[in-house]
């Protein structure tokens, strides 16, 4: 159960050629943080199945957003979005991840916070606890329809540091859904012009061979908070830095 734990939990925390300083990046007193996978015993009892090469290509395919909430409700947010977005080429598109699309409609609303009057579509303050904890929320919604690229970029422009897209995808080849649940938002905090946010979270997995998982922990998102020449990316939120731990089955 313990390597089965920590196997899942390099999946949620990737760290593939990572070699960072970030907290999940090794276990501390027994407890999993974002370790990398233990190998499985070749025992007839904990063998696991393979899926096929054929399945395990399919399972990586990004699921749109028609087909995650239905056309109406995708055409609502492609509607929004083609509103705020002031990119030519904006991923306003329903063949997208839902998570692309709201990722672009929270880039274009923090593009224009406090220039003029709020645009219709822009509900949620930018610089608020509820952004940050939405940043998570995109993150596992983005990895549960396989859009690893707007995963990945929840860390920001460049993804987490010290990690290639490629090596995140490679970490969900054989998880089949992920699912976050946020919990209670405590107040930010500021150190030196940045503001940073703990959202806690309890974390749902299936690998592809049906195993179930549960995590508990946190994770802490960050942005800069009116430094002088700060770009518009670094204005908005990203995470910064994420610690689970495997919990109890329900």
């Amino acid at each position: 159960m313990l390597r089965r734990n920590a196997a899942l939990l390099a999946l949620l925390l990737p760290l593939a050629a990572c070699g960072t300083s970030d907290p999940a990046a090794a276990p501390t007193n027994g407890t999993a943080q974002g370790s990398q996978a233990q190998p499985r015993s070749e025992t007839a009892a904990t063998v696991i199945p393979k899926p096929s090469p054929s399945a395990t290509l399919a399972a990586l395919e990004p699921r749109s957003c028609d087909a995650e909430i239905g056309k109406a409700a995708a055409a609502q947010r492609v509607h929004v979005c083609r509103n705020v977005s002031p990119a030519t080429h904006p991923p306003c598109n329903a063949a997208n991840s839902c998570a692309m699309i709201e990722d672009e409609i929270a880039r274009s609303c923090a593009l224009f916070d406090g220039d003029g009057q709020p645009m219709p579509g822009c509900l949620v303050d930018p610089t608020s606890s509820r952004a940050a904890a939405d940043v998570v929320r995109r993150y596992y919604a983005a990895i549960d329809a396989r859009d690893f690229g707007t995963a990945w970029t929840q860390w920001g422009d460049d993804g987490r540091p010290g990690q290639t897209l490629a090596a995140f995808e490679k970490g969900f080849a054989h998880t089949r859904a992920t699912k976050v649940t946020i919990g209670a938002l405590g107040p930010s905090e500021g150190a030196a012009g940045s503001v940073y946010q703990t959202v806690p979270v309890t974390v749902a997995a299936t690998l592809d061979d049906g195993t179930a998982q549960r995590f508990t922990g946190s994770y802490v998102v960050r942005r800069v908070n009116g430094v002088d020449g700060a770009s518009a990316s670094q204005l908005r939120w990203h995470i910064e830095s994420a610690q689970l731990r495997p919990a109890p089955s329900k």
